[in-house]
């Protein structure tokens, strides 16, 4: 579902790798084409005031009906193809598989490190990197963290934000999941930054797809539990998702160490990994 986002969000699921999806950059228009036009709440009550600042969502109608369209999407098709994926793959190859696409984001990782001014944390990319690529097989197995090197994951979102640049309203975008204008914006970067994206020739285009197709069902089967937990229990689905995901991009800007090293995050949407606390 959610974080499928940056799997579909590669740009290779909609056709060859040089050709991107306008998908991003449309939502983005629509949310500063609509924005303006959002119903506000009385300025007198200042309760009402503080609650639609805290959600930062003034296109929530909109939002709310992008949220029913990716529910559909994901009851008839995301969801049990992730559990097909499950069924078919035992943990250590599902774990494998994880590991490697994680190493192949770790250029994108390691250019928004350097752009935040992070040495140590851009030392410990590249470390994860050389280590996990010859000691790892390629990726295979995650060999730094034996040394030490605890991955994470970075992206252009969140270096905008330490540049100081604003969030933007909270927008959902069916099949990519929470984001907003900032994370879109930097999508589309760390899609520029990937230096896979320039990989042409018919072998690269079906690598691509390949990868792309891998990291939708990988990461939809990492919250098979947490999502499904969240439907069962409650109350408002789309507010707990919009909540998990603003609290945890928070923390993800903030650089607070969390104990996962997730590190196939590509920004979009990437805060829902929330869910899985």
């Amino acid at each position: 579902m959610i974080r499928i986002r940056h799997a579909i969000a590669s740009g290779t699921f909609w056709g060859p790798s040089r050709t991107r999806p306008a998908l991003p950059f449309l939502a983005l228009a629509v949310a500063l084409g609509l924005g303006a036009c959002a119903t506000r709440p009385d300025p007198a009550d200042a309760d009402a005031v503080a609650e639609f600042r805290a959600t930062n969502d003034p296109l929530e109608p909109l939002n709310r009906g992008a949220f029913f369209v990716n529910e559909g999407i994901d009851t008839l098709v995301l969801r049990p193809a992730a559990e097909m994926y499950r069924i078919f793959l035992p943990p250590e190859v599902r774990t494998a598989i994880r590991n490697v696409l994680a190493n192949l984001r770790t250029p994108v990782i390691l250019a928004n490190d350097l752009l935040q001014g992070e040495s140590y944390r851009a030392a410990t990319t590249a470390g994860r990197f050389l280590v996990n690529t010859t000691v790892g097989i390629g990726g295979i197995f995650d060999r730094a963290t034996d040394f030490g090197l605890i991955g994470h994951t970075e992206d252009f979102g969140q270096t905008l934000a330490v540049w100081g640049a604003p969030e933007g309203p909270y927008l959902f975008i069916p099949v990519l999941g929470p984001s907003s204008p900032r994370d879109v914006v930097g999508f589309a970067a760390d899609t520029a930054m990937n230096p896979l994206t320039y990989a042409g020739g018919e072998t690269w285009d079906a690598i691509n797809v390949t990868r792309t197709a891998t990291t939708a069902l990988s990461t939809r089967e990492g919250l098979i539990e947490p999502i499904d937990q969240v439907r069962a229990t409650s109350l408002d689905p789309y507010a707990t998702i919009r909540s998990a995901y603003r609290q945890r991009r928070v923390v993800e800007i903030r650089n607070v160490p969390t104990g996962a090293a997730a590190t196939t995050d590509s920004g979009l949407g990437s805060g829902i990994q929330g869910l899985r606390r």
